[in-house]
Order: structure tokens, then sequence, then C-alpha cells
């Protein structure tokens, strides 16, 4: 047999071989997706084998090992474990027996599909084989970290060219997987071939990646296609294939429209434009549309026994019965889903309802089960090849449980690949969760300037990451104390109260949108609106089990309202869960405001208010006086930044000799002399009351001006940024001669300075 493009791997089995007619055994294992020719380079393994003499063994299967040992004549109580569930002596026991002193190949087919003990079995024979004649090869979709292990892929163009008559279109379709380029060759080829490629090709897409040599040839294949329901689905893939392309928004719509209109009747044909409808024309708010077009997705489907189609309609419903809050029948839904997908033999759709899982593990709590159902989708999106495994675990692992759990240095050590994720995802709103982790490790001012850059890109946006970018954009303007951003945001978010903050595809949920917008209402002011939708998220929250959210929540409602009960609580589950940050918060006291440098800027801890202002004159001032509650400090003290100054005495504006030598050539003028008339000016500028001479103003009234409109100044600036501290400082600052802060109802039981 003569294999194209594998001449490295047919030199590695024949090494392998050769070394084991030395006595120095082997185990070899072929990875690589299906159709890339697995079972061809294990055929030539045979032809190799007998070339040289060797007795060669192959099975596949459930059984495999089994009826390989048999083969062998090992007896038949030693091979019995092997149809239940075998411990590692009875395996090992196995494993000595299929070790031979004469010259061996035993090939096993798809071994990882054989099972968790076909897996293991194979790894203690890597550990037996070097000292004898036996050589294993296995096939394998994925890495099983055992042996020598020979990946293969596609074939370049050329090399497909020479397996069988190609074009460049068979090789985009195919991948240049051998295997898959036979089987679209073989297809019914009544209609154009480049249409049936199209629509029968391999993507190579990853998470808002786009295919560009399949859009390619969907787009060569459009002209091309008959105008009827096959047209319909080319356009419907084209449509769903740009979804990484924030830019072709306008694009995808209209090719949708004509899709669906070119499909009419035809159910399988309807059932994948609206499939395709939902993934490119994304609109965050009718997720109850999102829910009935799945559910007759599903319809269509099973009218025409359509399993990939169904799959499709049913996590439709699941994203969008997530999106609305109804968890309970959400879970109802991702069951089907998954039996569906196992019932199918389809890999990818298993990894997605594990993961879906363990985002509803990490939303109610659960971190610890996280971990191992976690575990589980790396172990199997490897095995199947699934192409987003290690991105859907770290969603759920830091999106999720990490945020809540993990110091700022952890949060900090994860911001390089989310603003990467910005630069290679344009126009997909990574930057919002990058600015909300700069809030997570203290640096607010950063934040906020990406607040300020995001935010109307955001605002004029759609998609499925829609919701949970404003809402990360809103916990950016409580933290900076945005009010303008704050008044923005929550105009866009408060259509969305009642649901929850859903990422693309509910592979990460962070709460409910209500508690955003009870937030958003604190930082505006409103503090009636804040208390109901506070009220509101907590009531989903403990609704629908998700504790973290729901301690958010109640620590939130007790800075508004001093419920130490409802602090008691939310203390209580963040000591549980571990939830790092959320204690760290709590650890303040509730009564206790805070106000003091952070770098060069100041930081006001208000309750739930954080605000960073500038520096200026007049906070030092507030300091010196919320330091010292009840206390008059003269206006001159404050002005110097200490006490112990006299204020000078007021003196005249005019001394003595300047008002005799005024009043002597008032005598001499003329009345009708101009200079008179300026004279008489000046001495009434410097008369006060009853004649007396007015004084010049003092020291202590210059700082008494310049200390209040100072103060007054940043009493306004804290008003606008943290309204409940700013009205509190505003009625309690008394000004004038001396100053003093007169603790008014509202305000903290102390302050630390």
């Amino acid at each position: 047999m003569v294999l194209v493009g594998r001449d490295v791997e047919l030199e590695e089995l024949a090494r392998a071989l050769d070394r084991a007619g030395a006595g120095h055994g082997g185990v070899l294992v072929v990875t690589g997706p299906r159709g890339a020719g697995k079972t061809a380079l294990a055929d030539a393994a045979v032809d190799l084998a007998h070339g040289r003499g060797f007795r060669v063994l192959r099975g596949g299967g459930p059984l495999v090992w089994a009826q390989v040992a048999r083969d062998l004549g090992v007896p038949d109580e030693v091979v019995a474990p092997l149809l239940g569930e075998p411990g590692p002596l009875e395996l090992d026991d196995v494993a000595r027996r299929l070790v031979s002193p004469d010259r061996t190949v035993v090939v096993v087919d798809d071994v990882d599909r054989a099972g968790p003990a076909a897996v293991a079995l194979l790894a203690v024979l890597a550990g037996r084989v070097g000292a004898g004649r036996t050589v294993v090869v296995a096939t394998a979709t994925t890495s099983l970290d055992t042996g020598r292990e020979l990946r293969i892929g596609g074939l370049a163009e050329d090399e497909l060219a020479a397996v069988l008559p190609s074009s460049n279109a068979l090789w985009v379709a195919s991948r240049g997987l051998p295997g898959v380029a036979h089987r679209l060759a073989a297809l019914d080829g009544t209609g154009d071939p480049i249409v049936t490629m199209a629509l029968n090709a391999l993507s190579a897409n990853e998470f808002l990646d786009i295919d560009v040599a399949l859009v390619r040839l969907l787009e060569l294949a459009v002209p091309r296609a008959p105008d009827d329901p096959t047209r319909a689905r080319v356009l419907a893939r084209l449509a769903r294939e740009l979804v990484g392309d924030a830019s072709a928004r306008d694009r995808r719509h209209d090719l949708v429209t004509e899709a669906l209109r070119l499909a009419g009747d035809d159910p399988s044909a309807s059932a994948d434009v609206l499939d395709a409808r939902l993934s490119a024309c994304w609109d965050p708010l009718p997720a109850q549309d999102r829910l009935d077009t799945g559910a007759r997705i599903v319809a269509l489907a099973r009218s025409t026994a359509d399993a990939t189609l169904e799959l499709k309609g049913l996590f439709w419903q699941f994203v969008a019965l997530t999106e609305l809050g109804r968890l309970g029948a959400a879970e109802s839904v991702l069951g089907t889903f998954e039996r569906l997908a196992a019932a199918t033999g389809s890999g990818g759709d298993v990894v997605m309802a594990l993961s879906r899982h363990a985002m509803i593990a990490a939303l109610r709590g659960r971190f610890d089960e996280v971990e191992a159902v976690t575990d589980e989708v790396v172990r199997l999106g490897m095995r199947f090849g699934v192409p987003d495994t290690r991105r859907l675990v770290a969603t759920v692992r830091f999106g999720m449980v990490g945020w809540e759990r993990a110091d700022r240095v952890a949060v900090e050590a994860e911001l390089g690949p989310v603003l990467a994720m910005a630069r290679r995802f344009p126009g997909h709103f990574f930057e919002a969760t990058a600015a909300r982790m700069l809030t997570l490790v203290g640096r607010d001012a950063e934040a906020a300037a990406e607040l300020g850059r995001v935010l109307p890109s955001v605002l004029a946006g759609s998609g499925p990451r829609w919701v949970a970018a404003m809402a990360d954009l809103g916990h950016v303007a409580v933290v900076t104390g945005d009010t303008a951003a704050a008044r923005r945001l929550y105009a866009a978010l408060e259509p969305f109260a009642g649901r929850l903050v859903v990422w693309s595809g509910a592979s990460t949920v962070w709460g409910s949108v209500s508690h955003r917008l009870g937030r958003l209402a604190e930082v505006l002011g409103r503090r009636e609106e804040a208390l109901v939708h506070l009220k509101a998220a907590a009531v989903l929250e403990e609704e629908i089990g998700a504790l973290p959210a729901l301690a958010h929540s109640q620590a939130a409602l007790a800075d508004l309202t001093g419920d130490e009960e409802l602090r008691s609580r939310a203390r209580a589950t963040a000591e549980r869960l571990g939830m790092v940050l959320l204690l760290e918060r709590l650890a303040r006291p509730a009564d206790e405001w805070r106000l003091g440098r952070d770098g060069e800027d100041w930081l006001l801890e208000a309750g739930s208010e954080v605000v960073r202002l500038r520096d200026s004159r007049g906070l030092h001032y507030l300091r010196a006086l919320v330091s010292a509650p009840g206390q008059e400090i003269s206006a001159l003290d404050l002005a110097a930044g200490g006490a112990g100054l006299v204020a000078a005495g007021a003196e005249p504006v005019l001394d003595d000799t300047a008002l005799k030598a005024y009043r002597a050539r008032l005598a001499v003028l003329d009345p009708d002399d101009p200079e008179r008339e300026a004279l008489l000016d000046e001495l009434r500028r410097a008369a006060g009351l009853g004649g007396r001479r007015r004084a010049a103003p003092s020291e202590a009234e210059r700082a008494r001006v310049n200390v209040t409109r100072t103060l007054r100044a940043a009493l306004a600036r804290i008003a606008e940024s943290a309204p409940r501290a700013g009205a509190h400082l505003q009625e309690s600052v008394r000004t004038g001669l001396v100053c003093r802060y007169a603790p008014a109802p509202g305000g903290p039981a102390r302050w630390r300075v």
C-alpha cells in the first residue's frame, strides 16, 4: 500500500518493528480527526509487519482486548475481568500475558472509543512491552499520553490531488482529510459540485473566528446554487460563518432574510435557516422569540428525523430559558439535549452539555463540583477534538469561580489574555470585561478611561455578548462613580430587568441584571429604585439557588438599608464559598466611612458608594473636619494646614495722616473743580456706618471666603459621584470664620481618615 503524505509516520512504524525484532517492543498511538487516514496507516503497519515476518493480531470495539487476549490463547479466567470493570492487578495480569516472546504486532482500532478500561490497559502495556518483541499500534481521535504518538492531519492540496481527482474546492471543503474528501467526492453529483461541497464542508471555525477559506467557497457557491431551498441553505450557512465579523452585521441580516424567502415550506431548509438567523442576527432583547424559534426548529427537525437540527433547536431553547431566569426549565431542556447528543454519538455536543452543567454548578456556588466537571470537559473535549475546549473551561473556572475566589494577583494575571482577546476579536466587547477586571485590582483610573472609550461602541452594538458587556461597564460606572455613564447604562439595561446576565451561548452567567440596575440607581441617587431592583434580584437569585449572586445582592441591600441581618447572611455565604473579594468588602464596618489618599488621588468609601476623586485643597479641609466631628476649626487654621496662627488685626483703609491731607485739599478746591468730586468718592469708599473709617479685610476674613468656596466646590464634586454621601456632607459641614463637621442623620457612626 502506498500512502501519500505519510512518509514520516511510515518510517516511525518501520523503526518500531525493527526495534521489536531486536527485543525492544513499544506502543505507538496514531491520533487525528476522523477522516485523517488513521485506519489506512494502521493497515500500512499490518503490511509492514507481515513483510518482516511478524504475527499480526487486530481488533476493535468495546471488547477489543478480550478478543486479542483470546486470540493469543490467554485463559478465559484471566480474560473474564475485562468484560466488567477490571482493577489494576487484573489489568496487569492481562497485559503480562499479551507481551509475547515471539515477534508480534497488535493493532487496536479506535481504542479511545472502547472505554476507560481499554485506554488503561494500553497504558499498562506501554510499561511492559519494552523488554519484549511486541509492538502495539492503536488509533485514537485524541492524545492518550501513552507510548509514542503519531499525530496526523489533513494533506496538502497537491498531496490530496495525488490520492483522488481533486480541486481547490474539494481540498478546502475536506480540510485535506482524505477520508472526508472521498466522502464528499462520492456525494450525489446531480447538483453543482461546488454547491454540494460548500454545504457539506468541514468548518475550522473556533469561537468568533472566521474560516476565510470556507467563506470564499460559500461565496463561490451562492451564484451557482438554484433559486430554491438549496440556495437558502448556502446563504444561511454563509451568514452563520460570518458571525465572527462584527462589521458584517447588515450583510448577515440580508443573507438570512433572502434565505427565509427561498426556504419556503421545506421543513429541513426552514430549520437550517431559522438556526442561522438566531446565530447570525442575535438581538439581545427578544429572548422569548429565541425560545419560540428553538421550539419550532425542534418540531421541524423531528418531522424529518434530523437529529443534528434537533440538537440545535434544543440548545437555543436552553440559552433563551437561561436568559429569562427560568433555570429549572433550562436544566430540563439541557438533559434532553445531552441524552440526544449521547445517543447520536455527537461528541462535541456532549462536551457542550457538560460545560453548561459546570456553568450551572458555578452559578449555584458548587465550586468544588465545577473542578471535577470541567476536568471531564477537558478529557472529552480533547478526545472528540472540540476546538473551543480550553476556552469553555476557562470561562467557567475563571469567569465564574476565579473572580469570586481569587485574590487581586490572580485576577491581574488574567488581564493579558482578556486584552489579547479584545485585540483578536474587535467588536465583541472584551474590553468591557477587561475594564471590570481593572476595578478588581484597584486600577480604577484605567478602568474609567476604558469605560469612556468602550461605552459608545457597546451602546451602538448588539450580539450575544451585549448584555453581559453592558453589565460589566455598569460595574465600572458604579466603582468609579461616573454618573453620566451610569445614566446611559441604566437606560440601556432597564428593558432586561428580571433576566440573568448571560454571555454568548450561556457559557457563563453572572447573576441578575436587576442587581446591576440597583447599583446603577444608587450611583444616580435613586434610592427607592435601587431598593426595588436589588430586592427583585435577591428574589430571583434565591429562587434559582444562585448563592454567590444572592450574597452580592444581600450585601448591596445591607449597605443601602443598614440591615445587619442581611449583611450577616451575605458574610456567611461568602465564608462558606470562599468568596475572597466579597469578604474583603464585608470586612469594612457598615457604619464606617473612609476618606483618604490613594496614590495621587483620594478615595471616598461611603457604604455602597465608592468614589475616586482628584486631589484638591477642599478634600484636605474636609478630612480635617470629619476627623474631628463637632469641633470648631478656624478657617485660618484650615487654610494654613494647621493650628496656632493668629489673625492680623484689621487696619483702616485711610490712616489719620491721609485723612487730614484729603480734608485740607478739599478746603482749598473750588466747588466746581473735578478733583473735588474724586476726593469725595475716595472718602466715601473709606467710610463705614455713621461716617466711621472702614477697615481693610483681615487675614481671617480672606481665609473664610477662600475656605468656604473651596469646601463647597469639593462637596459639589462628591455629590455628583456619590449622591448619598454628598447630601450628608452638604448638610453637615458648617463654614465661616470657624468651620465644623456637625454630623446630620444618614451619615456614618465614624470616619476613618
